[in-house]
């Protein structure tokens, strides 16, 4: 069965460091592109960082020079550092990968304190 399995999240202070990563498992079909999303309470879901195969990444701007996203196609895995963080950034944060369908992890708490 496929499978995204997320790891990293937690509770940091204002200007500290995370890195969530985000391996896939059982999957058959090639992965056409990975990244991440976010989703604050009352807020919808929003990308923050994802790549094409092959090609450069694109960010959210309120996360541009402070996230960076890098893609592990030999292992299936995609990598967020998240450097800088503010409270602003606290969110349930989901990894994707696109096969011939949407794939989705099953989220991992991030919570930034002022």
């Amino acid at each position: 069965q496929a499978q995204l399995v997320e790891s990293g999240g937690g509770s940091v202070q204002t200007g500290g460091s995370l890195k969530l990563s985000c391996v896939a498992s059982g999957f058959w079909s090639v992965i056409n592109a990975m990244g991440w999303y976010r989703q604050a309470p009352g807020k919808q879901r929003e990308m923050i960082a994802a790549v094409v195969s092959g090609g450069s990444p694109h960010y959210a701007d309120a996360v541009k020079g402070r996230f960076t996203i890098t893609a592990d196609n030999d292992h299936n895995a995609v990598h967020l550092q998240m450097d800088n963080l503010k409270p602003d950034d606290s969110a349930v944060y989901y990894c994707w990968m696109a096969t011939w369908r949407d794939n989705w992890g099953q989220g991992t708490q991030v919570t930034v304190s002022s």
